[in-house]
């Protein structure tokens, strides 16, 4: 899959083509330096400090199809423990990462997936368990949180690149995938509007006879109070 990456602005406007993966996690577990050594050389980072996040525009192609990946990491933002809903809009699929050097991180994973699902029920997620160039020797234990939620599961290293490209191309196919195939009612009644375009009322909607119906009870109001004036001139 081969790829270059741009600097994103906040004018860039979405297309039906582009992609959005977040990156979810402690702060610290190595989000950033994940999507970093998988881009390597070819990207540029944009801090938009306004939205406590850092974009990376990522260009490659799926099925010989042109699309533009757009991996949103948090910052810094989720030291609050909690990230603002605008970040997981429209969001097609996610990466969770924990760090094997800090349990901590890895019990904390309940509660950001709770919140991913609370605001995107239905996007695939992917579980990363980094930094295992520390000690080679965690990739023999089992960790039961990915296969809880049937996650896809990869222990990935920033430092040394192992498994890093695996993870994001199967993060960028499913997201790929999800977008055709949405499975979350608002994505699906989006995916419609989108196709949609311009509305047109047909004329037996109902809906432009409401400025008219306005003027008959102006009419008739106007009536009435002629009555009334007439009735009062004639007492």
């Amino acid at each position: 899959m081969d790829g270059s990456a741009k600097i994103p602005t906040i004018e860039d406007k979405s297309t039906e083509n582009d992609l959005k993966i977040i990156c979810l996690g402690d702060s610290a577990v190595g989000k950033s330096k994940l999507v970093e050594r998988f881009l390597m050389d070819g990207y540029r980072p944009q801090q938009l400090s306004t939205y406590a996040l850092t974009l990376f525009r990522y260009e490659t192609k799926v099925n010989s199809e042109a699309v533009t990946v757009a991996f949103w990491d948090t910052a810094g933002q989720e030291r609050f423990s909690s990230l603002h809903p605008s970040y997981y809009h429209k969001a097609h699929a996610c990466i969770l990462v924990f760090d094997v050097t800090r349990k901590i991180t890895y019990k904390n994973l309940p509660t950001w997936y709770k919140e991913l699902r609370e605001y995107r029920p239905e996007i695939p997620c992917l579980l990363a368990a980094n930094k295992i160039d520390v000690d080679y020797k965690v990739t023999q234990k089992t960790f039961h949180f990915g296969k809880k939620y049937n996650m896809p599961f990869y222990f990935v290293s920033a430092a040394d690149g192992t498994n890093v490209v695996k993870l994001f191309r199967e993060a960028i196919n499913m997201a790929h995938s999800y977008k055709a195939n949405p499975t979350d009612f608002m994505d699906e009644v989006l995916q419609e509007l989108e196709g949609m375009g311009d509305l047109k009322l047909s004329p037996d909607s109902g809906l432009d006879t409401a400025p008219d119906s306005e003027g008959k009870d102006g009419d008739r109001n106007n009536n009435a109070d002629e009555e009334s004036e007439g009735a009062s001139g004639t007492s």
